[in-house]
């Protein structure tokens, strides 16, 4: 197998309590043949589009072999590589990342499969994510929002101008106050020299590695685990 140039971590074993729906989350269907996971894979697509060879790690659960499935109509897009969570031993999305994180190499990205970006110029922003890693380390894909209860259940940002370029001044997941805060992430991307970090993206309690990375801004958001539409 070829050394990838960029990974992707793809948490996939959650249990969408919040979704409501008898089937996966990212498995629902937003046009003929068009599912939620199609859509949050749009940016991954484009970067192998680019010439990038990409290696694709999904974390899944015993209850996501649906999902393990339908993957396999991007076997000869991406390198795929399984990973398993136990959450009785890693718990959680910060769980999911830590699982995964052994079997990545170059820089890695977090994309979720139930978050699709949106609008002009989303397609590319994953990709010019990774190109703005080089200035900090991290950056990520966001959309503005002011909305408190939106910010409540996302990884909220507060994202400031400072000579013409975007930065990540404070971050927290899942805030209970949400002030100060102006919009929130859907992909992180970040060197391989910090990719450890990762999962403080999610963990409870840890300080966010977010604050100072590089913001790109898109035109929308969907968070598919909390809507069905």
């Amino acid at each position: 197998m070829p050394i990838p140039d960029v990974s992707i971590i793809l948490p996939c074993a959650g249990f969408a309590t919040r979704f409501g729906a008898p089937y996966s989350k990212e498995l629902h269907c937003l046009a003929p043949g068009v599912t939620v996971l199609d859509r949050s894979l749009e940016t991954v697509v484009e970067l192998a589009k680019s010439g990038l060879t990409v290696r694709l790690v999904v974390v899944f659960g015993a209850h996501k072999l649906d999902t393990v499935s339908y993957l396999a109509r991007y076997a000869d897009t991406f390198q795929m590589v399984f990973v398993y969570q136990d959450h009785s031993l890693e718990p959680d999305l910060d769980g999911a990342i830590r699982s995964a994180l052994p079997m990545t190499q170059g820089p890695v990205a977090l994309v979720l499969p139930d978050i699709v970006v949106s609008g002009a110029g989303s397609a590319g922003s994953l990709l010019g994510a990774f190109r703005q890693t080089e200035l900090t380390g991290w950056s990520v894909v966001a959309a503005e929002e002011r909305d408190p209860d939106t910010l409540r259940q996302m990884g909220a940002l507060a994202v400031v101008e400072g000579d013409g370029i975007l930065t990540v001044r404070a971050a927290t997941d899942k805030p209970s106050d949400p002030s100060g805060y102006n919009a929130f992430w859907g992909m992180v991307a970040v060197t391989e020299k910090e990719a450890h970090r990762l999962p403080d993206v999610a963990s409870k309690g840890a300080e966010s590695p977010l604050t100072g990375a590089v913001a790109l801004l898109v035109e929308r958001i969907v968070n598919y685990n909390t809507t069905m539409a």
